[in-house]
């Protein structure tokens, strides 16, 4: 087994079925120290003449620390995995090496670190973040509903530079 690039004209998902239900892995880092988390939210699309993906990260995420440090960095899919993915999503990295403790393989592709056991990776490079705004919310009931502790997401705009693909 090997990632294969593929172009992304070629790319055969669904974006509703593979990040609200199938979930993601937002990893970055350096060869020394990584660190991911496990997404729900997101989306795919075209934005300023680019192949887009958006990713949403709470301010107290400790990847958020490891995102904003690079200028690159990785979203992972996988066949199943599920239960790892629960397990990345709840516990931080800074206490503990969750990695490790869900046996999962980190490996750079490109020098962005990922995960042996992904079925695809994006490879994306930043170029827009803010916070999501209270006072922009239209529908005010959905602030109330998501940001209680008014810990706002901030939104990711990033070009994909490539995605990679293997069969697992």
């Amino acid at each position: 087994m090997s990632f294969q690039e593929i172009n992304i004209k070629d790319l055969q998902i669904n974006p509703f079925q593979l990040i609200g239900n199938d979930w993601l892995l937002i990893t970055a880092g350096q060869q020394d120290q990584i660190n991911t988390m496990t997404a729900s939210w997101g989306g795919l699309g075209i934005m300023w003449g680019e192949n887009v993906a958006t990713v949403y990260i709470r301010p107290q995420r400790y990847t958020k620390t490891f995102v904003d440090q690079e200028e690159c960095f990785s979203l992972s899919f996988f066949n199943g995995y599920k239960k790892e993915m629960g397990y990345l999503g709840k516990v931080s990295g800074k206490d503990t090496d969750k990695i490790a403790e869900v046996g999962l393989t980190p490996i750079f592709i490109d020098g962005v670190p990922t995960f042996k056991e992904a079925s695809c990776v994006f490879i994306v490079e930043k170029k827009y973040v803010d916070t999501i705004k209270p006072e922009c919310f239209i529908d005010e009931t959905l602030d109330e509903k998501w940001y209680p502790n008014k810990d706002h997401h901030f939104m990711y705009i990033c070009k994909i530079k490539k995605i990679y693909t293997q069969d697992i």
